[in-house]
């Protein structure tokens, strides 16, 4: 026999109360009747309702032979008003009268549900209802139940975990516990529990996805004796957050559709008519004439697209396109779902992602456009309206936020009452780090390829979170297709691409993930920002790119880096601890309005067997036919925020008296042509974007390295260079600076201008026995600095931070 022992009718209040009080919806509007028929029609032997504090729902059914009454009892611990819900099984209307007494004062409600012969479980005993819920609270209801239920709104996790508790408690355990708590259980053998199962289905959506089987029971008596003497299990399938979202969503519907009785229009509106079909509960009812006339009407008529400002009718909008588009979704909403065994919430959730996927990158690109163009008042205006799109996914962000919670409590539960933990959190963190760049040709770019291979090699637990990158390590990076992708009009190779929210919250969820990093603050990182606040973790940012002084390269506009320097620090103060490359780096965040005690230097390395003298192999020569000269390199993103024209002016005055001296400049961007147009008449060799082992034997073929740059806040290529035995010029601004020794390992410019670079170069090239020195010194430096040391320091942070 199987029964579903935890089901609500319209009586019932709803266990998220606070969201329906929002809405002005204190009930349920699902029929008692309609609850029977569909417990029944998904094979359940008899039928109950257990509604919050009455039985009304129940008896409007108790005359039928196969029905009996029960209640869910809310129970208070008196000393703080902590609730406790508490099924009561089969019991009469004197009962419930009786109940409401002593329902106060949970240590004299169970003594009475005892004494009354009254078969009684604990509901969801991990779950706080009230947010009072404590670990003394969970031991004493160990103290005071035999019978705990298994929750079908919970999710398997937390569900496991109280299996593991209850499986593994011990005489001495419930002794410790009277001990400390003054009473003892009043049952015989109280370290033996049993497991009850129960949907708590609310909506009429998720009625039996579990219940409790009593094998070989014919009867209720029977069935009601097998959960005395411990012969019944929990059976049927747990939630997830997309569960209890879908139930969210249909908790609006339909309150919504009893108050405005869209009951008149379901038929007449297929986008109404397919919300109906997935929040109603009535899936599969026949559509008619008025449906078949509407959708083809509907589908052939070409609307006018809302603008982007009006967020509600734009996603409106996309959600019936999409519906009229995707066949599949069609044949919903004129038949209902036919795969019975992909849970409706599955479906719902795949619709929704896909509708404000559509929205998001719309309104991503209203916004950029608005930034691009300097529109400060719409700007606001337009992350404004935002708020509307956030009430429409709020059940998600509400869902994933609160099993979250139960999750963490679940592992206290479990770390108090037995000593164990299902996971070490803090000695082995699980990290995810979003980046919105993976496999361009820059810096950061190159860390993260490098933290993907040494995360496989040590065996560490990190996965790299991007987004339309492409990535051949599959078990290490996570690459999500974009959703819409945006370009800037100044710097064309520069493309955001948007993330799919949605997608991106259920992977970090369900893969458990204890930390997150972020190396961006665009679209990506603001995803892995909204993450970590609905999901409660930890999030460190990582600084990299100063993205303001690009924004002022770019834009030649001292009020557009303004802005970028305001949004940037808003951002970086979100973060739990912002890593910096440099104290150069640190310096200028702390100057402009982060909190120092946030900040961390983070080890940075290089591969010291890649790059290395050794490699020297006339490279030029053999590549390019390029005769012997002393060869100056320069590594990196061929653009004009690099202070590549300065780099240019200096080595043009430098060629009219050192014919012997060659500039290569390898790498690609935005002001390769104009450069090579500015040197046409020197001897200048642009190789374009080179990697691997023929980097790494340019590097070692030439003679020294110049780095002009004064927006970067590391500069990757100036480890590469110096592992590979090449002197290094630099400036005194941003973070290359501190990856070397002035005079010791190459040299740096102060207040960087044309003719002081010229300066600095010809230093170089005209003494040999200083490039030797410099070369030796600067290889010697950096064997200290492996990516592998770099790495593991690098984890040790993470644990402090998880």
């Amino acid at each position: 026999m199987k029964i579903d022992v935890h089901v609500h009718s319209k009586y019932s209040t709803r266990p998220s109360q606070w969201f329906l009080q929002k809405l002005g919806c204190p009930e349920s509007f699902t029929e008692t009747r309609q609850l029977y028929e569909i417990a029944k029609k998904r094979g359940m032997s008899m039928v109950t309702i257990s509604d919050h504090n009455t039985i009304a729902g129940a008896l409007e059914l108790a005359h039928l032979d196969d029905f009996f009454i029960s209640e869910e009892i809310t129970a208070y611990f008196p000393e703080d008003r902590c609730k406790i819900h508490v099924l009561a099984l089969n019991i009469t209307e004197a009962h419930h009268r009786e109940i409401q007494k002593y329902r106060d004062n949970i240590y004299e409600l169970v003594p009475f549900l005892r004494q009354q012969h009254i078969t009684h479980i604990v509901a969801h005993p991990l779950f706080a209802v009230n947010d009072k819920l404590t670990i003394e609270h969970f031991e004493q209801l160990l103290l005071l139940f035999k019978n705990f239920e298994l929750n079908g709104t919970r999710d398997a996790y937390q569900n496991d975990i109280l299996r593991s508790i209850l499986d593994n408690l011990t005489s001495e355990d419930i002794d410790r516990l009277s001990n400390r708590y003054g009473f003892e259980p009043e049952f015989e053998e109280p370290w033996v529990k049993h497991l009850t199962g129960g949907s708590d289905d609310h909506s009429s959506l998720n009625i039996a996805s579990m219940y409790t089987l009593v094998p070989g029971a014919t009867t209720l008596t029977e069935f009601l004796d097998g959960i005395g003497s411990g012969t019944c299990r929990p059976d049927g399938r747990p939630a997830n957050p997309k569960t209890m979202a879908h139930n969210l969503y249909s908790i609006a519907y339909q309150y919504y559709k009893n108050k405005f009785r869209l009951e008149r229009y379901v038929d007449k509106d297929v986008f109404l008519k397919f919300i109906d079909r997935f929040l109603s509960g009535n899936s599969t009812d026949k559509t008619g004439v008025f449906f078949k006339l509407q959708a083809f009407w509907g589908g052939m008529r070409r609307k006018k697209k809302p603008d982007a400002s009006s967020l509600d009718q734009l996603f409106k909008y996309e959600a019936e396109k999409l519906i009229y588009e995707d066949a599949s979704l069609f044949l919903m909403a004129k038949h209902g779902p036919k795969n019975q065994d992909n849970p409706l919430e599955n479906d719902w959730f795949r619709f929704v992602t896909r509708a404000s996927n559509n929205v998001l990158s719309v309104f991503g690109n209203h916004l950029l456009n608005h930034i691009s163009g300097a529109n400060v008042f719409d700007i606001f205006q337009c992350i404004g309206s935002a708020g509307a799109l956030y009430t429409v996914l709020a059940p998600y962000f509400v869902a994933y936020t609160i099993f979250t919670k139960d999750r963490a409590f679940s592992r206290e539960a479990l770390a108090a009452v037995s000593g164990k933990s299902p996971d070490s959190r803090s000695n082995h963190p699980k990290v995810a780090h979003f980046t919105d760049t993976f496999s361009e040709v820059n810096g950061v770019a190159h860390t993260m390829q490098m933290f993907a291979q040494l995360a496989d090699k040590h065996h560490k637990d990190l996965t790299l979170i991007t987004c339309g990158q492409k990535s051949e390590n599959g078990h290490v990076v996570k690459n999500f297709e974009p959703i819409g992708s945006y370009k800037l009009a100044e710097y064309p190779s520069q493309q955001f691409f948007y993330p799919p929210f949605l997608d991106m919250l259920e992977y970090v969820y369900e893969n458990g993930f204890t930390l997150i990093n972020s190396a961006t603050p665009g679209p990506i990182g603001l995803a892995a920002l909204a993450i970590s606040r609905i999901l409660k973790l930890p999030i460190n940012g990582f600084y990299h790119t100063a993205f303001p002084q690009y924004a002022k390269y770019l834009t030649e506009d001292d009020a557009m880096e303004d802005v970028m320097w305001k949004y940037m620090i808003w951002y970086y103060n979100q973060m739990d601890k912002v890593f910096v490359s440099s104290k150069n780096s640190g310096e200028e965040l702390t100057a402009k309005g982060i909190d120092p005690k946030k900040l961390v230097i983070f080890p940075r390395g290089v591969d010291t067997l890649r790059f290395h003298p050794t490699k020297a192999n006339g490279f030029l020569k053999k590549r390019y036919n390029a005769e012997k000269k002393i060869n100056m390199l320069y590594v990196g993103r061929v653009s004009k925020e690099k202070n590549l024209h300065i780099l240019a002016e200096a080595f043009s005055k430098l060629s009219e008296q050192h014919p012997d001296a060659r500039l290569v400049i390898t790498g690609d961007g935005p002001y390769r042509e104009e450069m090579r147009t500015k040197l046409k008449n020197t001897n200048c060799l642009f190789t374009g974007y080179l990697k691997g082992e023929d980097l790494a034997t340019l590097y070692a073929s030439c003679d020294f390295f110049v780095f002009p740059s004064t927006t970067d806040t590391f500069g990757n290529v100036i480890l590469e260079a110096q592992a590979s035995g090449l002197p290094v010029i630099v400036t005194d601004v941003g973070g290359p600076q501190e990856n070397m020794n002035d005079g010791e390992t190459g040299i740096i410019v102060r207040d960087i201008t044309a003719e002081k670079l010229a300066d600095a170069m010809e230093n170089l090239l005209e003494n040999t026995a200083m490039r030797t020195r410099m070369s030796q010194v600067a290889r010697k430096n950096m064997e200290n600095r492996s990516y592998d040391n770099a790495f593991n320091s690098t984890w040790e942070l993470y644990k402090n931070a998880s």
